[in-house]
């Protein structure tokens, strides 16, 4: 999520592997915006939508606790493929909390997704930021590009987005220098120490990460690297050996995952990362059921990851 001009905007930027026909018929098509719109583990209804200026969405999301949260979005621009104004967060009892402007605009034969969401004061601009980040609401662009992905490839994929206040070639050595990666990326309460380091295209990592109570090994094989814009890996849980195994509290996880990551500069001093997981090889229908199932705790423990990089970055 990033803040340009307007201390009262919140705008997001987002580049999907897919047409804009497709991109926008994900937005329109009622059928297709219940594969993704919402935070993760909420699902949804659409009662009427009359896709037009001055036409109503009327909608429920359903919160994975069971709470309903009936809205009323109300179109005051629709131009197509191209463009989408609207109030979003109100009802028949509640205002609107803010004004949507949606841009999609074709980029080499993917789209480019520019929103900004307009509200009365920076305050108020603020607070929403923090409101979205604990609700988890990020993760709704990140489902489009599942959803998306899902449908062109026919792949299970899991997608999480970070934009971060420092220049791409910072970020791009927090990914591929040891010290820096030990250091933010296991999970919160892990320490991770490099057995085997050589971070470099066709090279590999072996490494143990421990909480004092359960210890972990695993090891990565570097597939491709492009400074500074990106890198493709696997990864494995193995033993002390470096033997092959089983996920420790998961015995159903996929074997292997392949892991990949965009850096895209979102300004001299901004970039925004994208991760994608996939099950890599062979995966069993069990294993791949496990892998969707999981997708909300690694929001989870992908945004604890993000949180200590981001305080690194701060500390530099």
């Amino acid at each position: 999520m990033t803040v340009k001009n307007n201390a009262s905007e919140i705008n997001i930027t987002r580049l999907y592997d897919a047409p804009v026909q497709a991109v926008w018929d994900a937005w329109t098509d009622p059928e297709q915006v219940a594969q993704w719109w919402g935070p993760r583990g909420f699902t949804l209804t659409t009662h009427s939508k009359d896709l037009k200026p001055g036409g109503v969405w009327h909608y429920t999301m359903h919160g994975p606790d069971g709470v309903d949260y009936p809205n009323k979005t109300q179109y005051f621009e629709v131009v197509t493929r191209s463009r989408l104004v609207y109030d979003h967060g109100g009802n028949d009892d509640r205002p609107p909390l803010f004004r949507v402007t949606v841009l999609f605009a074709e980029v080499d034969g993917k789209t480019r997704m520019d929103m900004s969401m307009r509200l009365s004061t920076p305050k108020a601009a603020e607070e929403m930021r923090k409101f979205i980040k604990h609700a988890g609401g990020d993760a709704t662009w990140d489902r489009l590009s599942e959803y998306l992905g899902k449908a062109s490839s026919g792949k299970e994929k899991f997608v999480i987005t970070r934009s971060f206040d420092a220049p791409i070639e910072l970020l791009f050595s927090m990914w591929t220098d040891p010290r820096h990666f030990s250091q933010w990326l296991p999970p919160t309460g892990f320490e991770m120490h490099f057995i085997r380091s050589d971070i470099r295209e066709g090279g590999s990592t072996f490494y143990r990460m421990s909480n004092g109570e359960v210890t972990m090994y695993g090891r990565a094989h570097y597939l491709k690297m492009i400074k500074p814009v990106g890198l493709v890996y696997t990864q494995q849980f193995c033993d002390e050996n470096e033997t092959l195994t089983r996920h420790p509290m998961a015995p159903t996880w996929p074997e292997a995952l392949l892991t990949s990551v965009v850096l895209a500069a979102e300004g001299p001093d901004r970039t925004r990362v994208t991760v994608t997981w996939e099950p890599y090889g062979a995966t069993t229908p069990e294993e791949l059921a496990a892998f969707i199932e999981m997708k909300g705790s690694m929001t989870q423990g992908w945004t604890g990851s993000f949180d200590k990089l981001e305080a690194r970055l701060a500390n530099r």
